[in-house]
């Protein structure tokens, strides 16, 4: 398949778990309507699926905008793979087994945890620019990660509302909840490595275009 349908593929799969999954929490809420949406917005799974769609649209479209120029930058797409992948990893370890969708949320659910991170992990793996694959890229990796958990704590503390239960303080407790988020910070930097690190076996191969 070539490169503009996979981005094309790819960005219908996201947008269409995306506002799925949005339409089914506004019509399943368990608070008010302006919390339910700031809630939506809470979860690493929706902002991280927010990024590939946009990653995948705009490389799609490829109007000359800066944001494109931005996304076309070195290790742009390694980023996307690595915060996506770990939305996969930690569903599949942690989260899977204390609920089961059904229906339509079942569909959703599998191609925002599943079908999506696998999809641009081979995206990765066949267009991303390996001979450009940088070790110094990896702590401004980490930035997106660390920022979202500094936001869910802080207003955590707040709205006693906590969108993953490794991260509940309330129920956990500061020092596990810390203690969690290491854990977390090793997996996001191991995958990192990772990904750097195949970068530079796969540099060797003839590019693809």
């Amino acid at each position: 398949m070539a490169k503009k349908n996979l981005l094309a593929l790819g960005a219908f799969l996201v947008w269409f778990a995306v506002i799925t999954q949005f339409i089914l929490m506004l019509n399943n809420p368990v608070a008010s309507v302006p919390e339910t949406i700031v809630r939506f917005f809470s979860f690493f799974t929706i902002l991280t699926n927010l990024l590939v769609a946009i990653y995948y649209t705009i490389h799609w479209l490829q109007k000359p905008t800066s944001l494109l120029l931005r996304l076309q930058k070195p290790g742009v797409l390694s980023s996307v793979t690595l915060y996506i992948a770990v939305v996969g990893l930690v569903y599949q370890i942690v989260l899977r087994s204390i609920w089961s969708p059904v229906g339509l949320q079942k569909l959703v659910d599998e191609l925002l945890h599943s079908i999506i991170p696998v999809f641009t992990l081979v995206y990765w793996f066949l267009y991303e620019k390996h001979t450009e694959t940088s070790w110094k890229s990896i702590p401004s990796w980490l930035l997106y990660p660390f920022f979202y958990l500094a936001y869910i704590l802080i207003r955590g503390s707040f709205s006693n509302f906590y969108p993953y239960p490794f991260v509940n303080v309330t129920e956990l407790g500061l020092q596990k909840v810390l203690i969690n988020s290491s854990v977390l910070v090793f997996v996001f930097l191991s995958i990192a490595l990772g990904l750097v690190a195949c970068s530079k076996l796969l540099s060797k191969r003839a590019p693809h275009v």
